[in-house]
């Protein structure tokens, strides 16, 4: 039998200790050289909040994937809804009749279908709920007022305005609007080497899910600067300051779509807007930020 040779307490300690001093080391230099980044660490309460709103996303997309799989059976059996666009009302009509014991759809094919529109109902119910639990999460002291600033801007509708304010949570460790938007991986990749300067595609090494929303809400300023009657209730009785960048934002965006879609491809010209759009967000969160503790100091 091999036996092992005790060590006394008193070297194991120091071993330790002298390789934690090692490890350590590297990081007290960079900390003294003010090279470190600091990394806010959301709360329990944040973390749940953030866990539902992700939840409704994933419910979006399961509710994409069962109407790709009710299109694509209906149409290898032949049937293809031809009395208008996809999803409207006639079009739900005609799904359900498609279920009923009238169906021209063969007794095995009905049998499949019924599986998939049910499917697709369940999860349609399912989103519904969680869009009411996400209102009244929006109600919450700690998310009312930057959910609100954030639906002053057009494109940001309640629930992308609950993605911004649970994904990002503390703007103010953004020190300026570039950092927010290399957070989001909107930033250009950077190939450079001596006096050659190469810019590629931006990263998309940030937050993904405020990056998509970003992007969808960059589309609506392809359109004329206006405000609809939807805006003008979500901007009843905020601060003067965030709709008047809300509406500079509208001009500023919707020019700068109009000269880049010019000579570049939409999609690139929208990618574009979505970073400069994170730059009026993130002033208005500032100001959002000095009303809140002026009024908890007050």
């Amino acid at each position: 039998m091999r036996r092992h040779r005790a060590v006394p307490d008193s070297q194991t300690a120091g071993g330790s200790a002298q390789a934690r001093q090692v490890r350590c080391r590297p990081v007290a230099l960079l900390y003294r050289s003010g090279e470190l980044t600091a990394v806010r660490i959301p709360s329990e309460a944040e973390e749940r909040v953030r866990d539902v709103v992700r939840c409704r996303e994933t419910f979006q997309r399961e509710i994409l994937k069962s109407r790709h799989y009710i299109l694509k059976f209906l149409a290898r059996r032949g049937y293809v809804f031809r009395e208008g666009t996809n999803w409207c009302t006639p079009h739900l009509r005609w799904l359900q009749h498609l279920t009923t014991e009238q169906s021209p759809l063969a007794s095995a094919d009905r049998m499949v279908f019924r599986e998939y529109h049910a499917l697709l109902l369940y999860k349609l119910q399912r989103r519904d709920e969680l869009d009411r639990e996400i209102v009244r999460l929006a109600e919450l002291p700690t998310l009312k007022p930057a959910v609100e600033a954030l639906q002053c801007f057009r494109g940001i509708s309640l629930h992308s305005a609950m993605v911004l304010a649970t994904e990002i949570t503390d703007w103010r460790r953004f020190e300026r609007p570039g950092q927010l938007a290399s957070y989001l991986g909107l930033v250009m990749r950077e190939s450079s080497s001596g006096e050659r300067q190469r810019l590629g595609s931006i990263t998309t090494a940030g937050n993904s899910h405020c990056r998509h929303v970003l992007v969808q809400a960059a589309w609506s300023y392809r359109h004329r600067p206006a405000t609809s009657v939807d805006l003008k209730r979500r901007q009843l009785g905020q601060l003067p300051a965030v709709i008047t960048h809300a509406w500079k934002a509208q001009h500023r965006l919707h020019q700068r779509f109009n000269h880049l879609s010019y000579r570049k491809r939409p999609q690139i010209a929208v990618v574009a807007v979505a970073r400069e759009l994170v730059g009026f967000l993130w002033a208005v969160m500032q100001d959002v930020r000095e009303m809140s503790e002026t009024s908890a100091s007050v």
